[in-house]
């Protein structure tokens, strides 16, 4: 079969077909979505097909009767295999799509949107309260704004321009600012997905006993938190080093009723072939792709 792998660039090349366990099914891939981490940090030693997020048909059913029949549309999660024609995925790290929902666009929720349910999640009760999703025009953020908004929080949403900024107010920003210091007020939770310099900053202006959820690195760069400053700004306040759990299933559907209700935006800022990865991967990279980034296979 036919496989995206770093060769040292993204390139298709032949690989050997996955061989499903007993609980997991074999699904033709029609769609994958990229993930800044999965691009940024792959291990160019790894010979193993890449990828987290893919959506397709079941072409196998699981062997221990567990999961969706043949002909079932899915979206899926693992931490390897999805940039390829066929996936080999477990029952639990799947959802079925409903037939009103694009492929493509499911295969964008997986790893950004299930980050961001659990991350919001993490925060406890937010209703009334103000909450900062940096990084917000990003896969991860637009959804975090839009799930901490329906919650109840007062969202302030951080993007790097305005042009990054557009649409963030639709999807349920109170404020969109520039940064952690151009907040006026203090802030009981951060959704932070650059890190560096910006996660430090808004873990300064935390209310007392708020909680910043450290998401992602985009940053690319270590966080410097001088205690001495943040003792003298608020009485308490805690970091949390978020890490994404499986399984991925339950909380998959939560986010595909919502898209089907049309409760749910999904922002594709970039889509086309898979064929052109390379270029959409640099994109990504890059900061010019404002939410997610969808390949389509033949």
């Amino acid at each position: 079969m036919k496989a995206l792998i770093f060769d040292p660039e993204l390139s298709i090349a032949t690989v050997s077909e996955p061989v499903p366990t007993a609980s997991q099914v074999l699904i033709r891939v029609s769609a994958v979505s990229l993930n800044f981490g999965e691009v940024a940090y792959h291990d160019p030693r790894s010979r193993r097909v890449p990828g987290w997020d893919a959506a397709g048909v079941v072409v196998q059913e699981a062997a221990d009767g567990s999961g969706p029949s043949i002909g079932t549309r899915v979206v899926s999660f693992g931490w390897s295999g999805a940039w390829a024609e066929l996936r080999a995925v477990d029952t639990a790290e799947l959802a079925v799509v409903p037939e009103s929902v694009d492929l493509g666009v499911a295969a964008a929720l997986p790893v950004a949107g299930v980050t961001a349910v659990q991350a919001v999640r993490r925060l406890g009760p937010i209703a009334g309260r103000r909450v900062l999703v940096t990084g917000a025009s990003g896969g991860v953020g637009r959804f975090a704004v839009q799930l901490a908004a329906r919650e109840g929080a007062r969202v302030i949403a951080s993007a790097s321009s305005p042009a990054r900024a557009e649409g963030l107010r639709a999807l349920g920003a109170a404020e969109i600012i520039s940064g952690p210091t151009d907040l006026t007020e203090r802030v009981y939770g951060v959704l932070d997905t650059v890190g560096g310099q910006q996660l430090a900053e808004a873990f300064y202006r935390l209310e007392d006993d708020g909680v910043v959820q450290a998401i992602g690195r985009a940053a690319k760069q270590p966080t410097l938190i001088d205690f001495e400053r943040a003792g003298s700004a608020s009485a308490r306040g805690r970091i949390e080093n978020f890490n994404v759990s499986a399984p991925f299933g339950p909380d998959l559907a939560h986010l595909l009723t919502l898209l089907e209700r049309g409760e749910l935006e999904v922002e594709i800022g970039w889509r086309g072939p898979w064929d052109q990865a390379a270029v959409a991967a640099n994109a990504l990279l890059s900061r010019e792709v404002r939410g997610k980034a969808v390949l389509t296979l033949p």
